[in-house]
Parts: C-alpha cells; sequence; structure tokens
C-alpha cells in the first residue's frame, strides 16, 4: 500500500468525570489523531500521548514533532506490504514508541480495509466478546470512592482496579474490600513506591487481590523481582514492559506473574502480539490495558484482546465511562457479563464523526507525499 497523505489532529476531549492517578489530575484527555490516505482508502490512527509527561517521557507535543519530521517523511510516498514493514521503515530512529503506535493503528486499518477483514482477524483474534473491568480514579473522599465502586457494579462491571498512591492505599482499598468481599479487585500504583514501603504491600498483601500493578520504579524489574518474591499476591507490569525483550527478562527474573499489554507503550500492535506470545508460551496472563481512548484507540484494544492468552479482563470498558461524546462510531457498550463486542468490520471497524472531530480539534496537518 502507498500512503498518499496523512493528516495530523491534535484532539483534546473533555472526561465525564476527573481522573486521578499518582501522577496526577486530569479533567481532559489530548491525543493524537492520524489518518492516512491510500488508494482511495483512509486509515484511523490514535497516538495516545497526552498533555503532560507522566505516564512516559512522550507528550503530544513531541509525538508531533516526531511524526511530522521524522517518522511520516519515512512512510510518505512508500509501498508498505504489511503494517509490520513499519518498523523497517523506522529502524533508524530511537524510542517514541507512542507516536510509533499511533502511526502503526493507522496502517493496520488500512490493511484490513484492504482485505475485507477486521482487525481482530488479523491479528488472529478468537473472541466476538472480551472481558472488561474499570478504572477509578483516586477520589476526593472514602465515602465517594464507596459511591463510585457501588455505581460501576450497579453498571454491571464485575472488576475493578483502584488507583492508588501513598497515603492513599491501604485504608481506601481495605474499605472497598469490606464492603464488596467478593468483587475481583486490583490496585494500581504507577510506579509511585518504592522497596522501603513494604509495610503497604504487606497489609495490602492480606486485601485477596487479582494483582499488584506497577508498585516500583519502572525501570526497576530486580526491586520488582524482590517484592514479588514476598508477596502472595501478583505483581503485574505496566510501565516497565516496553518490548518483548523487557518482558521475558521480567519473566525470568520473577519480576511479575502478570503483565499488562498496551498496543501504544510497546510502539505498536505488532510488538504487543510479539509480547502476547512470548507470555503464553511461559504461562505468564495478560489483559489489556487503557490510556482513556477515544473509539478509535478502543477498538483497537478490543481487537488485540480478543487474542487467546488475554485471560484477566481489560481496562477497555464502555465509552459512557469516559466520554458523554466522541468522535468515532458506534459507541462501545456494556454487555452482561461485563463484556464489550469485538468490531467486525474491515480495518478497526469504527466510523469518525466529522462534526465531532472538528469541534475537539486544536490543530491540524496535512502531509502530502
Amino acid at each position: 500500500m502507498r500512503i498518499n497523505r496523512v493528516e495530523l489532529r491534535h484532539v483534546r476531549m473533555p472526561l465525564l468525570s476527573p481522573f486521578e492517578t499518582s501522577f496526577g489530575r486530569e479533567t481532559e484527555r489530548d491525543c493524537l489523531i492520524l489518518r492516512l490516505e491510500s488508494d482511495g482508502l483512509e486509515g484511523w490512527g490514535e497516538c495516545v500521548a497526552d498533555r503532560s509527561p507522566g505516564y512516559c517521557y512522550e507528550t503530544v507535543e513531541t509525538a508531533w514533532h516526531v511524526l511530522a519530521d521524522f517518522f511520516l517523511p519515512a512512510v510518505l510516498g512508500a509501498d508498505l506490504g504489511a503494517p509490520g514493514d513499519l518498523a523497517s521503515r523506522l529502524k533508524p530512529f530511537r524510542g517514541h514508541p507512542l507516536a510509533r503506535a499511533g502511526l502503526e493503528m493507522a496502517l493496520w486499518d488500512l490493511e484490513g480495509k484492504r482485505a475485507g477483514k477486521s482487525l481482530a482477524s488479523l491479528l488472529g483474534g478468537e473472541r466476538e466478546r472480551v472481558p472488561v473491568g474499570v478504572s477509578v480514579g483516586i477520589q476526593p473522599s472514602m465515602d465517594a470512592l464507596l459511591r463510585t465502586v457501588e455505581a460501576y457494579v450497579e453498571e454491571g462491571y464485575r472488576r475493578v482496579k483502584l488507583k492508588i498512591k501513598p497515603g492513599r492505599d491501604v485504608q481506601e482499598v481495605g474499605a472497598v474490600r469490606e464492603r464488596f468481599p467478593d468483587l475481583p479487585l486490583q490496585v494500581d500504583a504507577n510506579s509511585a513506591y518504592t522497596l522501603e514501603d513494604w509495610p503497604v504491600f504487606e497489609a495490602i498483601d492480606d486485601l485477596r487481590l487479582l494483582l499488584i500493578e506497577q508498585p516500583l520504579q519502572e525501570d526497576d524489574l530486580i526491586d520488582h523481582s524482590r517484592l514479588q518474591a514476598r508477596l502472595r499476591t501478583d505483581v503485574c507490569l505496566d510501565e516497565s514492559i516496553l518490548s518483548r525483550r523487557h518482558a521475558r527478562q521480567a519473566i525470568e527474573i520473577g519480576a511479575c506473574r502478570v503483565i499488562n499489554i498496551k498496543a501504544g507503550r510497546v510502539g505498536g500492535l505488532e510488538e504487543a502480539r510479539l509480547i502476547h506470545a512470548t507470555c503464553r508460551e511461559r504461562g505468564i496472563p495478560v489483559w489489556c490495558g487503557g490510556m482513556l481512548e477515544t473509539g478509535i484507540g478502543r477498538a483497537s484494544n478490543l481487537a488485540l484482546a480478543s487474542l487467546p492468552g488475554f485471560t484477566l479482563p481489560g481496562d477497555i470498558s464502555a465509552t459512557g465511562r469516559y466520554y458523554r461524546e466522541d468522535i468515532a462510531e458506534p459507541r462501545f457498550t456494556l454487555n452482561p457479563g461485563s463484556t464489550i463486542s469485538v468490531p467486525t468490520r474491515p480495518g478497526l471497524g469504527i466510523d469518525v464523526v466529522p462534526e465531532a472531530l472538528d469541534r475537539f480539534s486544536l490543530r491540524r496537518e496535512s502531509f502530502p507525499s
């Protein structure tokens, strides 16, 4: 497929409610939306970089720069046999996995439309519906947290993840566990702790959690292995896993027993598939994390989560969890049994709503071949 033109947009969308983690509080979400043109078809991608370098070093500004000045010139006018060819085109450049993944997603959408196959089918997905959970940000008070969790349980979510940080951890997680004794529950620290916080993990270890996600710094596999050795609860790595190599190393030294796969974090769906295969070979369960995606990125996540090794509920959630209005249709809704249906139409299986996209766009630029 020859890439004739790329349109890049900086989008900002208001969240239904503030979302707070250990690295900050968000009331709006920024991202970059890519539209690729090839042989009369268009492919859509979403780069999940945000306004600030909280989750990782990339931001919408750095991603725009890297895409516009390096990645797009490497593919414009080029004939790509498959989305996997992108890696060789971008081999001269280091880093910036979120920008890579957004561009690669648009190529997968094009490939699916060209082949008349859904993204899930192209990736090797097997399920029509995938189990999902909901991620609950740090709340203003204990009462607010309990009300929020109760509302999501009543809505039909069967797995809840709580964001935690120092000072907002054991007491609050314990209160949720007491209110919901049988609820599958997990926590996510986003690298907020060190091994010196052992008393926190010791207390959390008694709360019958599914897992503790990314408790320590993202570049510290050794301390994660030491922590996992002392815990009954499974440690799950997120920010630490940037490639299949990192996944293999983490598994080999016992740094975790579960891995959260985010295509954006690892540079795209192709690398995500390789991590999935590595974990499946070694008996390590995986699940699909979320980055507050629009319907474009949400469709991609659902396709990825349909692969057979994704045995734990993902952080994908229904569209209405985050946005009153989305830029893509159809909106994703929660099925009975806490699942969401995987798109079956060619490519991502969604339609972008031009009026909504224009309304939420802060900046746009077109790049011809």
